[in-house]
Order: structure tokens, then sequence, then C-alpha cells
């Protein structure tokens, strides 16, 4: 079970920011030994594969911190983060780990099956992280935005390294992640009975 928390982590991680696993990953298995790479994931290590996601990562941190620019990183994310997601759970899932020593045990022959999964669980990730960003740039006039953002930067970070290093904690983390979820559509549902009210008093005294 711990390739699925690793794969899991690794995918939840992609749903926050798509080139942060794969770069952890690429990062590590090139210069560490915390994680060996299969050989038809090894390009994910190449040098030219972390150039290229070390200057996208660049610039997807710098729009994801400008309101109304952020809404607009999101939709192009919509199909950017899925797709990390389901390559960051295919590798990581069948990766050797400091704490995963066979990892094709866990998912046999069926190798759709983690990617398919890990695309599921980043649109899930992303979609929580979408609907949350105009609440938060409404609430504090857009100052919230780079707050928001280098949060889930750094909780992207932590759970890639943690899906890898200590997979087990990858349970805390998803946990925080389904408390966000519930915060977010409890938030939009007062923020749409409060149009509504706002409505139903214009109409009511204008």
């Amino acid at each position: 079970m711990l390739e699925a928390l690793t794969g899991t982590g690794l995918a939840a991680s992609a749903g926050l920011n798509a080139y942060i696993p794969l770069l952890t990953m690429g990062l590590l298995a090139r210069y560490t030994d915390a994680i060996e790479l299969p050989s038809g994931w090894a390009w994910v290590s190449n040098g030219w594969t972390l150039t290229i996601l070390a200057l996208l990562l660049a610039v997807e941190v710098v729009a994801d911190k400008v309101p109304v620019v952020d809404h607009v990183n999101d939709v192009v994310q919509t199909f950017v983060r899925p797709t990390a997601g389901g390559l960051a759970f295919g590798a990581g899932s069948s990766s050797e780990t400091v704490t995963v020593a066979d990892p094709g045990a866990f998912f046999g022959s069926n190798q759709w099956v983690p990617i398919a999964a890990g695309v599921l669980i980043a649109l899930c990730v992303h979609g929580v992280k979408s609907a949350s960003r105009p609440v938060v740039n409404a609430t504090t006039g857009g100052l919230g935005a780079p707050v928001a953002s280098t949060a889930e930067d750094i909780g992207s970070v932590v759970m890639s390294v943690l899906a890898i290093v200590l997979p087990v904690l990858v349970l805390g983390v998803l946990g925080v992640l389904v408390w966000a979820a519930v915060w977010v559509v409890r938030r939009r549902r007062r923020r749409k009975r409060e149009r509504i009210g706002s409505v139903e008093t214009r109409h009511l005294f204008g």
C-alpha cells in the first residue's frame, strides 16, 4: 500500500502545482538515492526535462500570485495538472524508494490504473484549488492571492517529499485537503446566499 500512498501524494501535489512533484522526483532520482525510477520513467530525471520543468515552474509561480491572472492560469492548468498527476502517480508508484522495495507488486500488469488514478486525484485537488481562489480574492481584495499561492506551493513541495520519503504521512495531508474542500464549499454557499439576499433587498426597497 505504500506505493499507492506515494502515488497518491504525488498526484495530489500535482493538483496544487503541476511541475513540483515531477521536478522533485527528477531531482531526487538524479542526485540522491531516495528514489530509483524504473526504466520507462527515466526521462523524468533527464537534464533537459528538469530544465524545462524548472522554467515552467517559474512561470507558474509568478502567474499564480497575480489576481485575475491566477484565474486564467487555473483554466489553462485544468488540462495540465491532471496530466501531471497521472504521470506523477504512474512514475512514483512504480519506483523504488526509501520505503518501497517492491513497487511492482501492488498494481501488477494493470499499468493504466495508477495513471488514471493520478489524473482523477489531481483533477479533484485542482478543482478545490480553483474554486477557493475566487473566494480568497473576493474576501481579501486580491491581497490574499500571493499568500494562498505561496502556501499551495509549499504544500506541494512538502507533500511531494513526504510521498517519497515517508508516504504514510500523506494521509494526514490528504485530511487537510478534505477539510479545505469542505471549507470552500461552505464559503461559496454562504457567499451565494449573501448575494441572493442582497438582490432581494434591492428589489424590495428599489
